[in-house]
């Protein structure tokens, strides 16, 4: 069986490949900061996709959850 990655089929030969290329463009300097950049970018993104998530959910809570209104009980002053 051939080892491929998932992700658009590739194999060993093309990450090799498309990391050597990308070694040539952007040079062993400046690799470190764009991981650290699209580090960043991702934590963001799955914060504001938490953020997104729990107002869908609380919002929903609230629809499903009958709406309790206080009842006003009059109190009979018997003096």
């Amino acid at each position: 069986m051939n080892t491929t990655l998932l992700i658009f089929n590739l194999g060993a030969p093309e990450i090799v490949l498309i990391v050597l290329v990308v070694l040539l463009l952007f040079g062993g300097k400046k690799i470190p900061e764009l991981m650290k950049g699209l580090g960043k970018g991702i934590k963001e993104f799955n914060s504001a996709k938490a953020n997104i998530e729990s107002e869908i959910k609380e919002n929903m809570r609230e629809i499903e959850e009958p709406k309790k209104e206080p009842i006003l009980e009059r109190k009979s002053n018997k003096d």
